[in-house]
């Protein structure tokens, strides 16, 4: 991510290759899809909600809400998959770290069977350090929205 303003769309991608720039798996992966993406700028990813998510047991049994940091990590996931697909580290190892989450706000509940649509933007770039600016909508509304800081790196030597 150096900066330089592409305009090569890239997308869709499938969660296969979405397993490629991200080290989560089930259950922590919160994206299934990538519809499309600009290297050094943005991206459009979605995660399909299904009742079957195991936080919705206890979250809440009588009426499942998807819990707000999970929609915030979603969106920082989505960073992760922008940040490494533009830098071309797919499959390198390296680990796209929180490193803050500022202004989270929270509209409306996720629920099972939603499509929720995440859209990040890349605000700052200082190589391994970026900020990013994320919303999370459902059918075009609204349902959170955060900015965050996130850092590049090889992971921890045991």
């Amino acid at each position: 991510m150096n900066g330089e303003v592409e305009t090569n769309a890239r997308g869709p991608m499938d969660v296969r290759r979405v397993m490629a720039a991200l080290p989560h798996r089930y259950p922590m992966l919160l994206i299934d899809r990538v519809v499309s993406l600009v290297p050094n700028q943005s991206i459009h990813a979605i995660k399909a909600v299904s009742v079957n998510e195991p936080f919705f047991q206890g979250h809440f049994p009588t009426r499942p809400i998807m819990p707000g940091v999970l929609i915030v990590e979603a969106m920082a996931q989505a960073a992760g998959v922008l940040a490494v697909e533009s830098m071309n580290l797919a499959d390198s190892g390296k680990l796209v770290y929180f490193m803050s989450i500022d202004g989270a706000k929270f509209r409306s509940p996720v629920e099972p069977g939603c499509l929720l649509d995440l859209h990040v933007e890349v605000t700052q770039n200082r190589g391994a350090i970026c900020k990013f600016s994320g919303k999370a909508t459902i059918d075009g509304k609204l349902a959170s929205e955060a900015n965050f800081v996130a850092m590049i790196t090889d992971p921890p030597q045991d």
